[in-house]
């Protein structure tokens, strides 16, 4: 467990009665998650009022999604495009007390995000509304509070009725942490630091420190502020003190620092200060606030591409939607964790947040992690793309949710690029030129990274790209104009912002058979062109017509220095936008990984390029009775060829020529044994096998870790196999599986990747698909042993401990 778990497992243990009895607690970040009430209401219902009977409710942890425990149907307004779940509007109630300490101090409630159209009221007083679904905001709870035993209530309402109002899955409810925060009087404002590192070199940087400070006294006040940079170890490296005049209202101090032979922040090595800020008056500290700090410098070259602390980096990005598959958009940090690990373990090095401000913990994990974030705000402006998306509030909220947006996130190392936007409509309008030299003054007016926006394309009639204002030029797609760009473009630099949309589903390789189940009539030609009989070919190279293959795109990205790098689209499947499928699809087929985690073939083709990991991926699988010949692919790197073999039998060696990414050999099918063995100057690298699978006798549960945190938020991946007599996975498995569970924990999110299943996901069975299902498990807050199990007739059930500590 990482140093971040252990502080979520502190911070979840949420009190109903908040105090403030320590005298050096100058400033309390609490936990706010625990003990609400929920029900879904119709829109005539008022829950607003502090005597309102709540008791009936159903009581549950935020986050939480109410959409994901819906039911797939057509007939959902969100459509297929939203993933085709219920939306509604939901209403959420909380009462706490507040220790008598308390009075004299500012009490705020932080969301860091409700999706969507919130509404919040503290004891029946309306505190104010936030549209964006995707933004964090904070309220003063102050004026409106009760001390003591009198009990404050919080009450909440979420709209999320009118859709389609998203391209795809959105989730509804308050999804995303939420925050009680306490201090005193006199205390830095709400993201009231701001680090820039302007210099550096072997033997010292400059960090500068711009503190916002914010004094609700209503007299001025004579403060001091020191600010100490702390390294991973905890030891303070450099500090320094400033006097502060304070007014009625708020005052900005601005501090330099000398850090002596700093440790940078990198991909490989993603050293993290900590920046503590401490605000005294008259000798006694009465505000505390950190700040993370990665000390790094970046750079984009019209010529040379990207550069990370003086070194030339290819920027091996993915596209990320926020849900977390079968666990909705509800946040889990385990779950994003888990996602960015199996990026990671790919070769990518870049995220981007598609297409909309992240939650924290994400940022929060790339600083750890050495991820590279291109954090997006906006995927509409004033133009629709759905019926009652954002641009029904642009005009009154676009200026506040952007300005939010990056005094939030402006202190994360790992955030190198902003995105302003996405295939904005207003791009083939004039008002695309005003609007995009508005957003960037403003983000300009916060901060100095480059900004870009992701254009389709960005070609001469593209008023965002002609107005002059943007860092680097974003292409979403026309990878044929890639090599053009210097000539289109010569003073702005190139981001691949989206690239590839390729189409695959997991594990399914029949390019005839029951293609009309994912593959309408009008897109077989796509996945069977160039492949006459009865083969089975085309792996993971179905495209889009506005995209490319997995192949096609990296193969031009890789070729020149001056491309500085590229986003696919997407690093996992996502709930909704089955594009260019309909129902019965109800989530995408562009995923390097299926949306239970599970790769696909193109993983490997990434991992054998980006990644410094041996690799040899051999595939299809090798059940394939009543096929004349098969394809068998190989992905391979660190050799120099592959030689193939079937029961034995060498089918010969082959090698990569040119830009090759692969090698393949059409093989006769015959049941047995196919061996791939890779060699570098004669000796073996590798050797994988792929074996016939005999009929389904046992299901095997394999847990991504077998020992989880009893917080109450962690969680345990189980992968759900089928083995036949000699302990072989059946690729082509499509049993049921009935999961149960004994000991402090409980399912909550089952999947198998198939993007037209309509099986629940919070359900507690799934259908193998592919050989494949996943089973999620959350530990409670006790400590124990969690029994799981897996069932399936005539089958013999899976059995595993998962250790709560």
């Amino acid at each position: 467990m990482n140093h971040l778990h252990k502080i979520l497992s502190v911070c979840l243990l949420a009190l109903a009665v908040v105090s403030c009895q320590k005298a050096n607690q100058t400033r309390i970040t609490q936990n706010f998650n625990d003990s609400w009430h929920f029900t879904l209401a119709d829109s005539a219902m008022d829950a607003s009022t502090i005597g309102y009977d709540h008791t009936s409710w159903r009581k549950l942890y935020v986050p939480h999604d109410w959409s994901i425990e819906g039911e797939f149907s057509r007939e959902h307004p969100a459509t297929e495009g939203g993933g085709a779940l219920p939306g509604g509007i939901g209403w959420y109630r909380k009462v706490f007390k507040l220790d008598e300490a308390t009075k004299g101090k500012k009490v705020y409630l932080r969301f860091d995000g409700i999706y969507m159209n919130s509404e919040v009221w503290i004891n029946g007083h309306y505190l104010g509304k936030r549209p964006f679904g995707y933004i964090s905001f904070e309220y003063d709870l102050t004026p409106h509070l009760n001390y003591g035993e009198e009990p404050n209530t919080v009450a909440v309402k979420v709209d999320n009725s009118k859709q389609p109002n998203s391209r795809w899955y959105s989730g509804s409810g308050i999804y995303r942490n939420t925050w009680l925060v306490i201090t005193n009087p006199i205390h830095v404002s709400q993201w009231g630091t701001y680090v820039k590192v302007p210099e550096i070199t072997k033997e010292r940087a400059l960090v500068k420190v711009q503190t916002t400070v914010l004094n609700t006294t209503g007299e001025p006040a004579k403060a001091s502020v020191h600010t100490s940079i702390k390294d991973k170890d905890n030891k303070i490296v450099a500090e320094a003190s400033s006097p502060l005049e304070l007014s009625e209202s708020e005052a900005v101090l601005d501090q330099e620092i000398i850090i002596s032979t700093p440790e940078l922040w990198s991909l490989n090595d993603p050293n993290l200060y900590t920046i503590l800020t401490e605000i005294s008056l008259n000798g006694e500290k009465v505000d505390t606030y950190t700040t993370p700090l990665g000390i790094r410098s970046f750079s984009f070259d019209q010529h040379k591409g990207f550069a990370l602390n003086g070194e030339q980096v290819k920027i091996k990005g993915v596209c990320l939607h926020h849900d977390l598959g079968c666990l909705g958009t509800a946040v889990n940090t385990r779950a994003i964790e888990r996602q960015l690990e199996i990026m990671k373990e790919m070769g990518v090095n870049a995220i981007r947040t598609s297409h909309n401000p992240p939650t924290p913990e994400l940022l929060d994990l790339c600083d750890q992690m050495g991820l590279l974030v291109m954090d997006e705000t906006f995927d509409m402006w004033s133009m629709k793309k759905s019926e009652y998306d954002y641009s029904v509030y642009w005009d009154e909220w676009h200026v506040r949710d952007l300005t939010d947006h990056i005094k939030r996130d402006r202190n994360h190392p790992s955030v190198f690029v902003w995105s302003i936007g996405n295939e904005i409509t207003d791009q083939w309008h004039p008002v695309g030129d005003s609007l995009a030299r508005e957003l960037t003054q403003i983000v300009r007016s916060l901060d100095d990274r480059p900004i870009t926006s992701a254009m389709n394309p960005p070609n001469k009639g593209n008023t965002i790209a002609l107005s002059g204002t943007l860092d680097l030029i974003g292409y979403n797609y026309a990878h044929d104009k890639y090599e053009s760009h210097n000539n289109e473009y010569p003073s702005t630099p190139f981001i691949a912002t989206e690239t590839t949309s390729a189409l695959a589903t997991r594990g399914y390789y029949d390019q005839k058979s029951d293609t009309t189940k994912r593959w309408p009539i009008q897109w077989d030609k796509l996945f069977v062109e160039g492949n006459p009989g009865n083969t089975v070919s085309a792996y993971d190279q179905v495209s889009t017509p506005w995209g490319s293959t997995h192949e096609e795109t990296w193969k031009i990205i890789k070729k020149h220095d001056f491309l500085s790098g590229m986003f696919i689209w997407t690093g996992f499947d996502y709930l909704g936008e089955p594009t260019p499928y309909a129902w019965p699809s109800r989530s995408s087929y562009f995923g390097i990984v299926d949306l239970a985690g599970f790769p696909k073939d193109s993983y490997y083709m990434y991992q054998s390029e980006w990644s410094d990991n041996d690799v040899l991926h051999v595939f299809p699988h090798w059940n394939w009775e009543g096929r004349d010949s098969v394809d068998v692919w190989a992905y391979y790197n660190h050799a120099d060829e592959v030689e193939l073999f079937l029961n034995g039998k060498s089918l010969g060696t082959k090698s990569k020529k040119g830009e090759d990414l692969h090698v393949m050999w059409r093989v006769a099918y015959a049941p047995g044994v196919l061996k791939a063995v890779s060699r570098k100057s004669g000796e073996p690298v590798l050797e994988k096998t792929v074996i016939t699978a005999d009929e389904p006798i046992a299901v095997k549960l394999s847990p991504d870790r077998s020992e989880i945190s009893a917080d109450g938020k962690d969680l345990s991946f189980i992968t759900v196999e089928i083995l036949d007599k000699d302990n072989t996975p059946v690729p082509v498995g499509a049993n049921e599986i009935h999961f149960s569970v004994e000991g402090p924990g409980k399912i909550v999110g089952v999947d198998n990747g198939d993007p037209t299943s309509h099986l629940s996901l919070k359900g507690d069975k799934m259908q193998m698909f592919n050989g494949k299902c996943l089973v999620v498990i959350q530990a409670d807050r006790k400590a124990g042993e969690i029994i799981v199990r897996a069932a399936s007739d005539g089958l013999k059930s899976g059995e595993i401990v998962i250790k709560s500590l």
